[in-house]
């Protein structure tokens, strides 16, 4: 935590490309060995602290949906609520403007595949063994192909640090990610019947 909001806090005052390994390390107190423990890059550090925990909420949300409602809907709305909450402008502004940043802000929905798999696999009352991790990895994919499309305009940028204004709706653009994979959460609801509610 120390290091993802040192990094975060460095990047918004020098800009993300003035701020070193070392210089995040320092400011948490700890050794550029220690860093490199937790993070690949200063971009993972940054990102991590603006997108801290999302991945945990989004299963919690998944989980916390009442019984009757179906997976399909259950997993939108969990998405929806985490990935459009109010976000702070200049964080937003940070991620948008900076491609590496882009495409570290872009991993991290791989991040969401592990506590969604534990959440499906309890929501649907232990499948088949590859059933939740399958359904997980492809929500994974479809919301990174939905923050693709809102993080990257039609036409490249004229300079890699052009400004990018995000395009179209990033709730829209969810929606429709997820809603192709709708037929598949249905039918795996339908094979593996729900035998309690989520805790």
């Amino acid at each position: 935590m120390a290091l993802r909001e040192a990094a975060l806090r460095l990047a918004l005052e020098r800009g993300p490309d003035n701020v070193r390994v070392d210089d995040i390390a320092e400011a948490a107190g700890v050794s550029p060995r220690t860093y490199n423990n937790y993070f690949a890059s200063r971009e993972q550090a940054i990102v991590a602290a603006v997108t801290a925990e999302r991945e945990s909420r989004v299963a919690a949300a998944l989980a916390a949906k009442p019984a009757h409602t179906s997976l399909a809907d259950a997993v939108t709305e969990a998405i929806l609520e985490q990935y459009t909450e109010p976000r702070d402008p200049d964080q937003l502004l940070l991620l948008t403007t900076n491609p590496t940043l882009r495409d570290a802000f872009l991993d991290t929905a791989a991040t969401l595949e592990p506590p969604l798999t534990t959440a499906i696999d309890q929501r649907l009352g232990h499948p088949s063994p590859p059933t939740a991790h399958v359904l997980a990895a492809s929500i994974a994919a479809a919301v990174r192909v939905a923050l693709h499309q809102w993080l990257h305009p039609p036409e490249p940028p004229l300079t890699p640090s052009s400004l990018l204004i995000p395009s179209g709706s990033l709730p829209h653009l969810l929606h429709s990610a997820l809603a192709t994979l709708k037929p598949a959460l249905e039918a795996a609801e339908a094979q593996t019947p729900r035998h309690h509610s989520p805790q």
